[in-house]
């Protein structure tokens, strides 16, 4: 299938959480390639008109949604959702209601309370006429209330200094007010329990919704006065006291089986009540007395390879791309399963420790960029990398260099466009391509080359989906490889026919005696 990843278009200036986007895209995205998927890129923001324009050109079967807001605010996170409704494309995660209704962490509490689940007092949110302080009738005056945002998540806005203790409603009522401009506009205050945290991730399964291993945060040397809360800093500086003792574990003594039992039965709960598709996440604090309270549902949790949902996806030893498949198949009311590996229980080490946030799984940070046009600089870098593989003759490099050459020279006249893929002014990979002369809509695939230590990562896909979806823009409808029939290049071979490519000619003795060309084909 083709599919687009939607994601909220971020820049340079965007905070680490908003970056966080482009890690999940990128992981998302080999996930499909693995998958036999094409996946495109599809940035988000406020032109909605441009956001529909680009995925009728693309012709997609179907829609990653990845996006977390519009515009820099959270409260639009469902824009897209009812936008794809509209189009009726098939697209993953929770419907647009579900989306607006949980993510407004306000009226999903009140979803939850009707529902019979529970969930800490609130008062708010602020602004709005009537901001309710009828919570605060029925709890101690020594409560203590956490400020949040009742749009924005990522613990943004979230810190030591936001927890209050309260008296009554109206000495509230001015810190929400002082809050709201950095709290997206809007917030409020919910009781704070203090006790223990817990994250169950849930995924969309052929025999129904899958809660994973639950994992519990921990708050390792944390001072009698330091609040035990996942602040921003704990999420996002990787400098901080907080992030370093933050660790999460997904191994308990047999006392705590019918909490976690517990837990596993309410977040199930969750998945009903808010009508909830392909993945989701439920988090809790369980108070002194071991009873679990709902903080909040969110239906798009992150997928990033350092993140809480993909630690449980690998405690239950289901690999990243399988549970993409599924969420695939939740998208589609593919019931086959076809995406899902039964799995023996993990026979691993407990995983506390929280994996460091510089890790993913495609050598994908948000500074690894596409970038599509040549410049100085980039035969020497082209050179450099083609040696390391070991891979090509000297005379095969020097043409590599030249068709470089050729595009500095020429510009847009020249026949050769490029891919590069490159981090901190690094090149990571590159490949280049062309239209072949006296053909309508017919492309050459010449050159696709990975460092050697980013191969084995899906780096080379990624390249080759990226000169696919550019092909297709310039209304190319054939794309052809020409490799070697000789034993070295084997692995060519399999990689042009995993991503999609069949042997349309042989020319035998081609290169050498007993070395023919073969060239593969692929249609769009």
């Amino acid at each position: 299938m083709k599919i687009a990843i939607a994601h909220n278009a971020v820049d340079a200036a965007s905070a680490p959480d908003e970056q966080d986007v482009l890690v999940q895209a990128d992981a998302v995205a080999e996930a499909l390639i693995e998958l036999g998927h094409a996946p495109f890129l599809l940035p988000c923001d406020l032109d909605l008109a441009g956001v529909t324009q680009a995925i009728e050109k693309l012709g997609v079967d179907l829609v990653f949604n990845l996006v977390e807001s519009l515009g820099g605010t959270g409260r639009l996170i469902s824009v897209v959702p009812f936008l794809l409704e509209a189009l009726a494309i098939p697209f993953t995660g929770a419907p647009a209601l579900a989306m607006q209704e949980s993510s407004h962490k306000v009226l999903a509490k009140a979803k939850m309370r009707h529902a019979g689940l529970s969930t800490p007092a609130w008062i708010g949110p602020f602004p709005r006429e009537g901001c309710s302080v009828e919570a605060l009738k029925s709890m101690p005056e020594s409560s203590q209330w956490i400020i949040k945002s009742t749009w924005e998540h990522a613990s943004l806005g979230i810190s030591a200094d936001g927890i209050r203790t309260a008296a009554d409603g109206e000495a509230l009522l001015p810190v929400l007010r002082q809050r709201a401009d950095g709290l997206g506009g809007s917030c409020f205050a919910e009781q704070f329990i203090d006790g223990r945290e817990f994250n169950l991730s849930i995924l969309a399964g052929p025999n129904g919704p899958e809660v994973l291993p639950p994992a519990e945060i921990l708050f390792d040397g944390f001072c009698e006065n330091q609040p035990r809360i996942v602040c921003y800093k704990a999420k996002w500086d990787e400098s901080s006291f907080e992030y370093t003792h933050t660790p999460r574990r997904f191994d308990f003594p047999d006392a705590d089986k019918f909490l976690t039992d517990t837990l596993v039965s309410i977040a199930l709960k969750c998945w009903q009540v808010f009508d909830l598709r392909g993945y989701a996440r439920v988090d809790f604090r369980v108070d002194g007395e071991g009873r679990p309270w709902i903080l909040e549902v969110n239906a798009n949790p992150c997928l990033s390879p350092d993140a809480g949902f993909a630690a449980a996806l690998d405690r239950a030893d289901i690999p990243f791309h399988c549970a993409v498949g599924r969420i695939i198949n939740d998208a589609t009311e593919d019931a086959t399963g076809k995406y899902d590996r039964p799995v023996e229980p993990a026979a691993v080490s407990p995983k506390a420790e929280k994996p460091a946030k510089n890790v993913n799984l495609l050598n994908s940070l948000p500074d690894a960029v596409f970038r599509h046009e040549a410049r100085p600089g980039d035969g020497e870098a082209v050179r450099e990398m083609c040696a390391a593989t070991g891979f090509f003759h000297s005379y095969e490099i020097d043409v590599a260099v030249e068709l470089l050459a050729d595009r500095l020279e020429k510009g847009a006249a020249s026949d050769y466009e490029f891919v590069f893929r490159e981090k901190a002014g690094r090149l990571l990979g590159y490949a280049c391509y062309g239209r072949i002369p006296c053909t309508l809509s017919s492309y050459d695939i010449y050159w696709i080359v990975v460092a050697p230590d980013r191969q084995g990562h899906g780096l080379g896909r990624m390249m080759l989906a990226e000169a696919e979806s550019l092909i297709q823009k310039a209304g190319g409808t054939r794309i052809y490889v020409d490799t070697s029939q000789s034993e070295k290049y084997r692995t060519t071979r399999a990689f042009y026919q995993q991503c999609g490519y069949h042997c349309e000619s042989i020319l035998p003795d081609f290169y050498a005696p007993a070395d023919g060309k073969v060239i593969f084909c692929k249609k769009l």
